[in-house]
């Protein structure tokens, strides 16, 4: 298996970096040839290589899962690429360990948090100033560069701009806008597009052993989001909760049953978020009790001076809870979308398959009641209530008024 497989509908993207990994090689290689005293290959401006990365799609387009399949790549080091093998095989040990995050030279960040903060791109920068330990160069995969604060982001400004010579960054963010001008304008910018809804059916198919029809129709629900796909097939509270949604449209014929369809929509969020919180936070809060010194299980007092070490992690865990509800808020709305955008299907007689068939029913009914320009607006007082929770509006409040909006059309 190549470490390309995973990247879903991406054949250009893929491509792309697959020439960038074989002139990343021929570099490092170059370079061990220059120190035996063999004349390396010179480094020119027809190099496919570079330094700094930024990955942007749609949400569900892979951008992380190309990031860490290029830095598996990079890592490579099967024999067969001196045999003329492009790097990326996915057996050696170099794009094994890249691939499941071992490997001592890929640092691939993530983030529950609202934000990325100037002391974490603090030390990203630091280690991203050492030379590989072992690997063919050191990565660093920021798989949330839209999340970083605007301090953040000039801290990380100069370790872009001035890199060390073997180390790569690569950047994710949804859209090149979301990353700051003097960033972007030192990466070398890929995009990714949404991936067909037959080749997500596949993935999930291959990879994660989901029955066809399973696969299918949570590849056609999503629109070819892949990871809302995955979650969608394998997990029955994601079915509950979708399905949940998309009966709100039908119950928002006055204003007790807008109110309440808000407040259901608003408790449905802050109960993903305390899932979450039940199955990591116990977890991340004993191993720190144990690391400070208090006996596992006891609930014994911590060594003096340790309290504001548990403090930062329960702020932390906070901060979490918020964008796990933010984010299950979102992807509620997301799904609202997709019903009306099946319902304008169906009032302009479009032959495109519906996402949600199985309420083909509900899509009917409110596609007959009501007329293309109605539905239109609808979307755009979903659309609105996302905007106004990115700039935190009270999530209740801005719910409310878009359950309003969608009775008055």
């Amino acid at each position: 298996m190549a470490v390309w497989d995973d990247v879903v509908g991406q054949e250009r993207l893929t491509e792309q970096l697959a020439a960038a990994a074989r002139d990343a090689d021929a570099l490092v290689t170059a370079e061990g040839a220059a120190a035996s005293g063999v004349d390396p290959i010179a480094q020119s401006g027809a190099s496919k290589m570079t330094h700094a990365w930024l990955f942007t799609g749609p949400p569900g387009s892979g951008r992380a899962t190309a990031a860490r399949a290029f830095a598996a790549a990079l890592q490579c080091v099967s024999p067969d690429r001196a045999l003329g093998g492009a790097p990326g095989c996915g057996f050696c040990d170099g794009c094994h360990t890249s691939l499941v995050g071992t490997h001592a030279d890929v640092e691939v960040v993530r983030t529950d948090l609202l934000s990325i903060g100037v002391k974490e791109t603090r030390d990203l920068v630091r280690r991203s100033s050492m030379s590989p330990s072992g690997g063919r160069w050191q990565v660093i995969v920021l798989e949330d560069a839209d999340r970083l604060t605007e301090g953040a982001g000039n801290v990380l400004l100069k370790a872009v701009e001035e890199p060390a010579p073997r180390t790569v960054w690569l950047l994710c963010a949804p859209s090149i806008e979301d990353v700051l001008p003097t960033i972007r304008s030192r990466c070398r910018h890929v995009t990714l597009r949404t991936p067909p809804v037959a080749a997500v059916a596949d993935v999930l198919i291959r990879r994660d052993g989901i029955d066809p029809d399973a696969a299918a129709a949570a590849a056609r629900a999503t629109q070819g989001h892949i990871g809302r796909a995955r979650r969608l097939a394998t997990d029955e509270r994601a079915r509950a909760r979708r399905a949940a949604v998309l009966k709100l449209p039908l119950r928002v014929d006055d204003i007790g049953g807008c109110l309440k369809g808000a407040q259901e929509l608003i408790d449905a969020a802050t109960e993903d978020a305390k899932q979450v919180a039940e199955d990591v936070d116990a977890k991340e809060t004993e191993e720190l009790r144990a690391a400070l010194g208090a006996a596992a299980g006891t609930g014994g007092r911590l060594p003096r001076g340790t309290a504001g070490a548990m403090k930062e992690l329960q702020d932390k865990q906070k901060r979490r809870s918020t964008r796990t509800q933010r984010d299950s808020l979102d992807l509620a709305l997301t799904d609202l979308t997709g019903f009306y955008r099946d319902v304008l299907a169906v009032q302009l007689n479009a032959t495109v398959p519906l996402a949600n068939d199985e309420v083909r029913d509900s899509v009917r009914r409110i596609a007959a009641s009501s007329s293309p320009e109605r539905t239109l607006r609808r979307i755009e007082a979903v659309i609105a209530c996302r905007q106004a929770l990115d700039r935190n509006v009270a999530p209740l409040l801005a719910v409310e008024a878009m359950t309003a909006a969608l009775r008055k059309g």
